[in-house]
C-alpha cells in the first residue's frame, strides 16, 4: 500500500464519512456484549467479577477505537488503502465482541485475538503515514513501533495466572496509554479539532442509543414477567 499524506486540520466542513460511522456502529456492539454480559454477572450475584471482566473488555474496544479514530483525523484521505484497513478493524471489533462472553469465563483469547486484529491493521496504517508524510515519519514510527510492543504483551497476557490478572493488566495497560504521550512527543500529528469532536459525540450517540434500547428490553421483560404487578388491559379485566 503506498504511504499516505496528513489531512489539513483546517479543513472546513471536515465530517465523519459513512465508513467511520459503520466503524463506530461495530465497535458499539462490542460495547453491548459487555454490558449485557455484565448484567448477566450482578444478576448471578457476581458483581466483582462482573466488574473486573467488564472493565477489562470495554478497555479493549474504547482504547482501540480511540486510536483509530485519531489516526484517522490526520491521515484519512478515504483511498483504498485506508478503506480496506478501515474493514479490518471492523473484523477485529467483531471478532472481539464473539469473544466477550468467553471473556467473563476467564477466557480471553478472542478478546485478544480481536484486539491484535485491530492493533495490526493500525499498525500498519501508521506504516502508510511515516512512508507519505516524511515531517511526520518519526512521531508515525513511534506509534507503530509502540503498539506493536504493546499488543506483544497483550498476547503474553493469555499465558497471565488468574491471580496476576489485575496488576498485570494495569502495567500492560499503562504501557498502552504509554505509546500516544511517547510518540506524541516527537512532534503533534495534524488532527482535525471539528472532526474529533464529531467523532466523539457521534460514538456518544450511538452508545446512548444502544443504552434506551436495553432499558426498553428490561422494562418489557419487567411488565411480561410482572415485576410491576398485575397486567391491567382492555383483554385482561380481571387483573384491574
Amino acid at each position: 500500500m503506498p504511504g499516505v499524506r496528513p489531512r489539513d486540520p483546517r479543513e472546513p466542513h471536515r465530517s465523519a464519512t459513512p465508513l467511520e460511522l459503520f466503524t463506530d456502529l461495530c465497535y458499539v456492539v462490542a460495547i453491548a456484549q459487555a454490558a449485557a454480559e455484565l448484567h448477566h454477572s450482578i444478576s448471578e450475584n457476581h458483581v466483582g467479577e462482573g466488574l473486573l471482566y467488564f472493565a477489562i473488555g470495554f478497555f479493549a474496544i474504547w482504547w482501540a477505537w480511540l486510536n483509530f479514530a485519531w489516526y484517522n483525523s490526520a491521515y484519512d484521505n478515504d483511498d483504498t488503502g485506508n478503506r480496506v484497513l478501515a474493514l479490518w478493524q471492523i473484523v477485529g471489533s467483531l471478532v472481539l465482541a464473539a469473544g466477550v462472553p468467553n471473556l467473563f469465563e476467564q477466557d480471553f483469547t478472542l478478546v485478544v485475538v480481536g484486539y491484535s486484529l485491530m492493533r495490526i491493521g493500525l499498525v500498519l496504517m501508521w506504516l502508510r503515514a511515516a512512508a507519505g508524510h516524511p515531517e511526520g515519519a518519526a512521531t508515525a514510527r513511534r506509534y507503530a513501533a509502540g503498539l506493536f510492543v504493546a499488543q506483544s504483551l497483550w498476547i503474553v497476557f493469555l499465558a497471565v495466572p488468574d491471580a496476576w490478572i489485575v496488576p498485570v493488566f494495569l502495567v500492560f495497560a499503562a504501557v498502552d496509554f504509554a505509546v500516544p504521550v511517547v510518540a506524541e512527543s516527537a512532534g503533534t500529528t495534524p488532527w482535525h479539532p471539528h472532526h474529533i469532536a464529531e467523532r466523539y459525540g457521534l460514538m456518544f450517540i450511538i452508545v446512548l442509543g444502544e443504552t434506551i434500547l436495553a432499558t426498553t428490553f428490561a422494562l418489557q421483560a419487567a411488565l411480561d414477567d410482572g415485576s410491576f404487578g398485575p397486567s391491567c388491559s382492555r383483554w385482561s379485566p380481571a387483573a384491574c
